[in-house]
């Protein structure tokens, strides 16, 4: 039996907890990216990390992973209508971010 939540925002959470999950939401909401768009934007982030955090997202049903039959293989990454429904949530962080980062920076003071 599946246990419930105790706090709605516990699922939001899970749903983007990762450490590149809230960045590559950002860059798919601009548009389609391939493997290699997403790993060049994310810079610091391995192959190995990033594979495991798109398939979580594809797994979550927030993105969509298209396979094209060809050679050298083609694989494109967008966001699903569930992850849209994540775009206010991300816009406002990111916003937040904005309007903090000095404040962060130096510690919060």
């Amino acid at each position: 039996m599946k246990q419930s939540r105790t706090c709605p925002a516990e699922l939001t959470s899970r749903l983007i907890a990762g450490r590149w999950k809230i960045v590559i939401l950002w860059y798919l909401f601009q548009d389609v990216k391939r493997f290699s768009e997403l790993r060049r934007a994310l810079t610091g982030v391995t192959q190995k990390v990033l594979t495991e955090q798109l398939r979580e997202m594809e797994r979550d049903g927030i993105i969509a992973r298209k396979v094209f039959a060809q050679v050298p293989p083609k694989v494109e990454y967008s966001v699903t209508s569930l992850g849209f429904s994540l775009r206010p949530v991300v816009e406002a962080m990111h916003q937040w971010g904005v309007a903090h980062t000095s404040a962060a920076e130096q510690g919060g003071e």
